[in-house]
């Protein structure tokens, strides 16, 4: 049986991870994508705003590292969103659905005590390769 090799993802139109981790990893025909802050990637500093503003800056820096990939947010098939207040859930919604044109991808959404710097929302995805 063969192994799938790991190929480590880095777009430099994203934020630099800040830890032991990498933006994202392929192995075989998936990507997964590690939780992206609303991190600019000129600074990499959580951006001041609303729960709006942060949410948008997490789905562009997803956008960007599947961008890398060749591929986009069509590939997406699973994400998981961290919230630092459940109450957000709509706000945040209302901006993650304008980034998928069909069939949304699987989801959970939860809230957590804490997010690093502060941060109101960080998420992650799994993505298929074209």
């Amino acid at each position: 049986m063969k192994s799938a090799q790991k190929e480590v993802i880095c777009s430099t139109k994203a934020p630099l991870p800040i830890g032991s981790y990498s933006q994202a990893v392929k192995v075989g025909d998936f990507i997964f994508i590690s939780g992206q802050l609303p991190l600019e990637p000129q600074t990499g500093k959580i951006i001041s705003g609303d729960i709006t503003e942060q949410t948008k800056r997490c789905m562009e820096n997803l956008t960007e590292i599947l961008n890398e990939t060749g591929n986009t947010m069509e590939n997406v098939v699973k994400t998981t969103i961290y919230l630092k207040e459940i109450s957000d859930f709509a706000a945040v919604n209302k901006v993650y659905q304008t980034y998928f044109k069909s069939d949304f991808p699987a989801r959970a959404t939860l809230q957590v005590s804490a997010l690093a710097g502060k941060a109101k929302v960080e998420i992650d995805a799994i993505a298929f390769c074209n």
